[in-house]
């Protein structure tokens, strides 16, 4: 899989706890000694953090129901808008439809209220007579009615205005009605949209946490949905070599699968510490297709506050385990040979590793010791010598 770093292109990976590459000549052939030389540069503190995706989220219920859909198991990809889980929405169908039938019920009121309120205002009641006989509905009309008015017993402007304001409330109590039941239908969509969980973005499932036919309430995750297209290593930081990063530099993490170092670029940096730890976390962005979520990495961070040192540099092709130990076979003056235990440091270009213990500046070692280099054999002895017996030495 590719190493291309998303979002930039890579820069030249920085040189951990090495301030600049030697020029270090190839490795000589077997039985030429190599002076160990030294390297100096700023030395690096490596910290320990995880694989994350660079997007996760977790999707939870929104209201309580039954799971009556699930898209897929853990792995499965899906693209933004597909849906993922769904809760059984038939109560809250039926509930949508009665709703829509009482608005229909309102809105016939609230056109009702209306044309009641334009005829009193083209034909006023409070000047039509009541129901009656023609003759004694006659006199009413010509005589009573009338008189009632002079004598002030009756105010027809006054009667007037309590009906068109009558009817007036009618229409308003029938607006306010239909307006209440617009916004239970939107609550009540709401609701709808809550028993659908869409993928927010292109992603997998990372991990599910229900089954079709679960009951589930609100708040209950159903499962985890990440972006791991592209990966970030995040890392709580001492807060003493927080000053030594800044965003975009380049540095180098080490992958916990097989002991591979990548470049890596920081993405983030938190603005506060940890008040308990005195850490402050970092995100780096890791090349794509060299890990994966949830695994260790360590990320080599430079220590610009500690004084610089210099180390020995040898080719690593010098370096034999003893077990897990490492070692060099170090010539003396008289071109014996002796093993030596060293503690090995960082990696530098063109094939070399920093020593941090066990070599000085200016020994001589094998550079490349073959299967009869041991100890007490001499860089005297012909080709092909055999490592001397006990009682040989």
């Amino acid at each position: 899989m590719g190493t291309t770093l998303h979002r930039a292109s890579l820069l030249p990976a920085f040189l951990c706890g090495v301030a600049a590459a030697l020029a270090f000549p190839a490795a000589q052939a077997q039985g030429e000694a190599f002076v160990v030389k030294q390297a100096s540069g700023a030395p690096t503190v490596s910290v320990g953090g995880t694989v994350i995706p660079y997007k996760e989220v977790t999707l939870a219920a929104q209201l309580p129901g039954r799971v009556s859909y699930l898209a897929g198991i853990e792995g499965d990809s899906f693209k933004e808008g597909a849906l993922i889980v769904a809760l059984d929405d038939q109560e809250l169908l039926a509930n949508r439809r009665a709703l829509i039938a009482q608005m229909a019920t309102a809105d016939a009121q609230l056109r009702n209220a209306s044309v009641q309120y334009n005829r009193e205002i083209f034909s006023p009641r409070s000047r039509t007579p009541p129901g009656g006989m023609a003759i004694p509905n006659l006199f009413d009309q010509m005589f009573t009615r009338p008189m009632e008015s002079i004598t002030g017993e009756r105010q027809e402007g006054a009667e007037l205005g309590a009906d068109l304001f009558a009817s007036g409330t009618q229409i308003q109590e029938a607006r306010n009605a239909l307006l209440r039941l617009q916004a239970e239908l939107q609550a009540l969509d709401s609701k709808l949209r809550d028993a659908r969980s869409i993928a927010p973005f292109d992603g997998v499932v990372v991990k599910k946490f229900i089954e079709v036919g679960d009951t589930v309430q609100p708040g209950q995750p159903l499962l985890a949905f990440a972006d791991i297209e592209y990966l970030q290593v995040e890392v709580d930081v001492p807060a003493r070599l927080r000053p030594g990063m800044r965003e975009g530099m380049m540095l180098q993490a080490e992958l916990d699968v097989d002991n591979r170092r990548v470049p890596i670029r920081v993405a983030q940096i938190f603005p506060t510490a940890d008040p308990q730890r005195h850490t402050v976390k970092v995100k780096f962005d890791l090349p794509q297709g060299v890990s994966e979520p949830g695994a260790y990495a360590k990320v080599l961070v430079p220590d610009f506050n500690a004084p610089e040192r210099a180390s020995p540099v040898i080719p690593q092709s010098a370096v034999r385990y003893n077990g897990s130990l490492p070692g060099v076979y170090v010539l003396d003056d008289a071109g014996n040979v002796q093993l030596r235990l060293i503690r090995l440091g960082e990696p530098v270009p063109n094939g070399f590793v920093t020593v941090l213990s066990g070599l000085r500046a200016g020994e001589r070692v094998v550079p490349d010791p073959g299967p009869n280099v041991a100890a007490g054999w001499s860089d005297q002895a012909p080709p092909g010598a055999m490592r001397p017996s006990q009682s040989e030495r």
